[in-house]
């Protein structure tokens, strides 16, 4: 298949991108940025074997480059950091919807076979039990809204123009080359470092986690067995409370639990997300990776690939942690 994926030099689109090119021999193109998340890094042992497109998802133009030769266009492209929409919603609303707009024209044009890669927030929080795709959409951020506003938009697609869209909603991912914003890259690289490491609230929050390969399968599944016009979950094996999967990351580091620290909670905190992934199951996807086996294997890969993660932690990310969590990072 010849896919062009957008933002595919980001965390969860360049490990779909390496899925894609080395378990299935698909001829990628790549559309991607290059912002502070999306980095050249990610696809460096595959960057011979794609055609890589700098340009952003809401330029036209350089989206008619990219999509040129393609069969079906994957779309990760997105601002995802709850913390920064709080700080400054207008980035998310560009990308996210007016990004997804300008792709799905481009789908409608070339009759192409769209899939929009979303998340567990469209949901916003849940007690008990886990959300299926008839759940409604409460999002609870201007990330989760603006990723909410980008679903209903692909969904209408279908519905009038008869444009062969689907989407993926993952729940929370983890694994090798994410950026550091994020809750267990953040909490690997300060406890390597000594670093406080920073808990929103008393900590006790839950999240579903899906190790970033069962995601990137799961989307591939999706593409190629979804009935189009649907919404497919794809959820983790296994709920933790964030202060739990800080003290697994201390223990794994060897670190002691001192190191915690509780910081004023963030607004519009969700409690807990949880995906009910049966729909997806029913087309034959299972997640292979068990949270305590991932988490492991995530620590190790950033332990061992410091010159992956060091520029970030020496460059502008030490001012933005600063303004954060009011603490400077260790050199």
């Amino acid at each position: 298949m010849r896919l062009l994926v957008c933002g595919g030099a980001g965390f969860i689109g360049s490990t779909f991108a390496r899925l894609r090119v080395r378990e299935h021999g698909d001829e990628v193109t790549v559309l991607d940025k290059l912002t502070y998340a999306g980095r050249r890094e990610n696809l460096e042992d595959i960057i011979e074997e794609i055609r890589f497109v700098h340009g952003a998802i809401e330029d036209a133009q350089a989206v008619a480059d990219a999509v040129r030769e393609c069969d079906a266009i994957v779309n990760f492209a997105a601002e995802t950091h709850v913390d920064r929409s709080i700080a400054d919603p207008e980035g998310f609303i560009v990308t996210n919807m007016q990004g997804t707009h300008v792709l799905l024209e481009a789908a409608r044009v070339k009759e192409l076979r769209y899939l929009q890669v979303s998340t567990d927030e469209v949901y916003g929080s849940i007690a008990e039990g886990a959300f299926t795709e008839q759940s409604p959409l409460q999002p609870s951020s201007p990330y989760s809204a603006t990723k909410t506003g980008a679903d209903l938009l692909v969904s209408s697609y279908f519905h009038t123009y008869g444009l062969p869209t689907l989407i993926c909603r993952g729940s929370n991912n983890y694994g090798p080359n994410q950026y550091p914003e994020k809750l267990i890259p953040l909490m690997i690289l300060n406890a390597l470092a000594g670093d406080r490491l920073p808990v929103y609230g008393d900590g006790r929050n839950v999240r579903n986690w899906l190790y970033v390969e069962d995601f990137g399968r799961g989307i591939g599944h999706v593409l190629a067995h979804g009935v189009p016009g649907e919404a497919y979950n794809c959820g983790g094996p296994d709920e933790c409370e964030n202060l739990e999967v800080v003290r697994r990351v201390l223990e794994l580091t060897g670190r002691e639990d001192s190191l915690i620290e509780f910081v004023t909670d963030r607004p519009g905190h969700d409690r807990r997300y949880s995906l009910a992934s049966g729909k997806l199951r029913g087309l034959g996807w299972e997640p292979r990776m068990r949270f305590e086996q991932g988490l492991e294997r995530t620590v190790e890969w950033y332990r061992d690939n410091a010159w992956w993660w060091e520029p970030i932690r020496s460059g502008a990310y030490r001012s933005y942690y600063q303004r954060q969590y009011g603490r400077a990072l260790k050199t």
